[in-house]
Formats: structure tokens, sequence, C-alpha cells
């Protein structure tokens, strides 16, 4: 008997989201419409509420999403090739979801805070972080790689959810913090914006912060990016109905995007933002996207979808329709493709060469760091460790080959 892969809930539909709305048919309510303006065939289309928003992206403005898009995409495959060559202890690829981080982050303002996952590398782009930086903490000499204080964009949260819970304090602070600016005639209104995935949708965390959110009309836009795997089980697995739904519970507005469309995401979201700053509450976001590559670079896709599936996706590809459309309106020669790509390599070098020059930091500082003050405890276990290491030639611990500390069995 064959091995039989779990699906997505698209496969054999005419329609993405048919399987969805059969279901919802069922349950009396009408299908949810996903919002698309630049479909797989270059075209753009129109939406009644999204088009106005959609004609602020100028010919200019659409020329830098692409452009954004395919430097985060050089950088996701530099990044790849650079933990396969024992550079970075892991990597979290992103491509086939440019679409959704470029637009989204690229709608957001300055004075907006971003709470991301651990895949959000197109945002943290868009918020001006030195992806460089970004990838100490992959490489573990790091427990964040830079300030969220600089760029509004906080450090990677690897506990699934947990950064929405985040979000909706930090929202709730924000609230409180513009009142009173208000009152005293100062102060720019912001909003914050939470990332995660269709996995994450299930974690009891979404659920409660949706729940505050709600109850206290928070500044916050959940965006949800339903790539449709949660590593290897399938978005049908973690919802009956279209994620975007679940909004109606809590009572805010959810809206369902084609997350491979950059034009409709950056209008769907720059709404999203203005009615959350308006004081109107929050907005869920899920952005309909695909991750064509592993979850990790620790992942076999093989083993659990089918190669077909994939191809199907990168028929719509999000920076393929951006080109088509680009070329087709004559906003963009040949010239202009050719500096994207060698501005993404200059990209992949610099961030090549950064990475071969992280120094590890020294190990003495995790137990300075532990507590704000000293601790017996860890004053004990940093003696220790210093009587450890000076056991060995020169006091420190031996080096392997890599040049990293050799890990002792049991300690």
């Amino acid at each position: 008997m064959g091995t039989h892969l779990p699906s997505t809930e698209f496969d054999g539909t005419a329609v993405d989201d048919q399987r969805e709305a059969d279901a919802e048919a069922v349950m009396g309510e009408p299908p949810a419409q996903m919002v698309q303006l630049l479909g797989p065939d270059g075209k753009l289309g129109f939406d009644p509420v999204f088009t106005g928003y959609a004609e602020k992206v100028t010919p200019e403005v659409l020329r830098g999403l692409y452009a954004d898009m395919a430097a985060i995409r050089r950088f996701d495959v530099e990044a790849t090739a650079l933990q396969r060559q024992g550079q970075l202890a892991l990597w979290v690829p992103l491509t086939g979801q440019e679409a959704a981080q470029i637009g989204s982050g690229r709608a957001s303002r300055p004075q907006d805070y971003i709470f991301p996952t651990y895949r959000e590398h197109g945002v943290a782009y868009t918020r001006n972080v030195d992806l460089a930086e970004l990838l100490r903490q992959f490489r573990g000499v790091s427990n964040g790689g830079w300030n969220p204080k600089d760029t509004n964009f906080h450090l990677y949260t690897l506990v699934l959810a947990a950064q929405t819970l985040h979000a909706v304090g930090y929202a709730m602070g924000i609230q409180r913090d513009q009142k009173l600016a208000a009152a005293q005639g100062s102060g720019d209104e912001a909003a914050v914006i939470a990332y995660f995935g269709d996995g994450a949708s299930s974690e009891g965390d979404v659920h409660e912060s949706m729940v505050f959110a709600s109850s206290y009309n928070a500044p916050v836009v959940f965006f949800c990016q339903n790539n449709h795997w949660a590593i290897s089980v399938p978005t049908n697995v973690q919802t009956r109905v279209p994620l975007s739904n679940r909004a109606k519970g809590y009572g805010f507005p959810g809206i369902r995007v084609d997350g491979n469309d950059v034009i409709a995401v950056h209008a769907v979201t720059e709404w999203a933002l203005e009615h959350a700053r308006q004081g109107k509450g929050p907005v869920l976001i899920e952005a309909f996207t695909y991750r064509v590559g592993a979850h990790t670079t620790a992942d076999d896709p093989t083993k659990y979808r089918h190669s077909a599936e994939e191809d199907a996706w990168r028929a719509k590809d999000p920076l393929a329709r951006v080109e088509k459309y680009l070329r087709a309106e004559g906003l963009a020669d040949d010239a202009f493709f050719a500096k994207v790509k060698a501005d993404g390599d200059e990209l992949a070098a610099y961030v090549r060469r950064t990475t071969h020059d992280l120094e590890t930091p020294d190990i003495r500082s995790a137990f300075a760091n532990t507590y704000a003050e000293a601790h017996p405890l860890v004053a004990e276990e940093l003696a220790w460790f210093e009587e450890y290491t000076a056991g060995f030639e020169g006091g420190d611990l031996p080096a392997e080959p890599s040049g990293q500390p050799a890990a002792k069995a049991g300690h």
C-alpha cells in the first residue's frame, strides 16, 4: 500500500477556497471573498474598497516593492546556503511569502510597532533592520541581534504565538499614551502589527490575545500568513473555515487577501492600520500564500506533500506577476531587472562577508546577563566554569576545527 500524503484544502479544486466555501455553505454563511488586485497573469483587477488604496501604489512605488521582494528572496537563498555550509545553526526560509511580507511591511509607518515570529525577514528588511545582524541569532552568537527601539521591529519570537499577547499589551499601552498625547495636543497616532502563521492560529495565545484586543478596542492588526503548512500539518486540519472568519467571533473585521499579490496586501494592510489608528479597534488579515520551501533547513517537505502542489503554487509566484505587469505596461525594462539582480547579489555578498566575520561572544557574558543583579547560584556556576576551563592549556575551552569551542558531554 502506498503512502498517503496529506493535502491542503485546495487539492483537486478549481477554486482555491472551494472546500472552505462549501463548509461555510453547510453552515448557511456566504463564502469568504479573497481580495486580489494583481492576478498570476500579471493583469490588474478592480476592488470596490481597495482599488482606491492600490492607486497610491505608483509605478515608482511598485518598482520599489518588486526590488524589495527580489532582494529578500536573494537574501533567503544566501542564508540557506550559509546554513548548509555550517555557518548558521538553522535557517527559516521565506520563499513564496515575499509579497505578504514586503506589501504589509511597506504599508506600515515608522511609529507603528511590529511583533514578528521567526520568518519575517522581509518585514525586517522594510523596517531597516540590518539583515546581517538578523543572522546573529541563527548563528547562535546572540539572543536577538538588533535593538528593537531603533526600528520598532521587535526581536524574533520562537515560542509560537507568544508575540500576539505581547502585541496586544503593547497596543493597549499605545492606546493609553495616545489618549494622553491627544489631551496635550501632540503625538502621532500609531498601531501595532502582530505576525503569526496558520499553525500558530491554533494556539490558545492567539485566542486570548484577540479576546483582549476586542474587549479593549486595541489598535492592533493581526496578520496571519496562511502558508498552508504548519510544518507537516495542512491548513484544513487547523480550520474548517477561512481563518479570516474567526474575527467574527471576536467582533472585529477579518479580511482574506491574496498573499502573493503585493499590491492587494499593501492596500489591505494600509486600510487595516488606518482602521486601528483611528480608534476603531483590531483587524485580522489572512494573507493567503504558500511556503514553497521547507519549514526550516531541518525539515524535508517531500515527506508530507506532493511536488505537484508546489509546482501549482510556483505558477502564482509573487515576483513573476509583478514583473509581467511592469513589462506589459512599459514601466520597467531589462536594465531595471538587471540592476535589481545586481543589487541582490551585492546584498548577498555583504551578508556572507559579515556572517563570516561574526565573532562568538565570551560565554562568561551569559553568566553576567542572567539576572539584573548578582545571584549566588549563578556565581557558583561561574566559579565552577572558571575552574573547569583552567584545566585546559591557555585557560580556555579547546576549539574544534570550525573554531567553535568544543562541547563537553555532561556539562
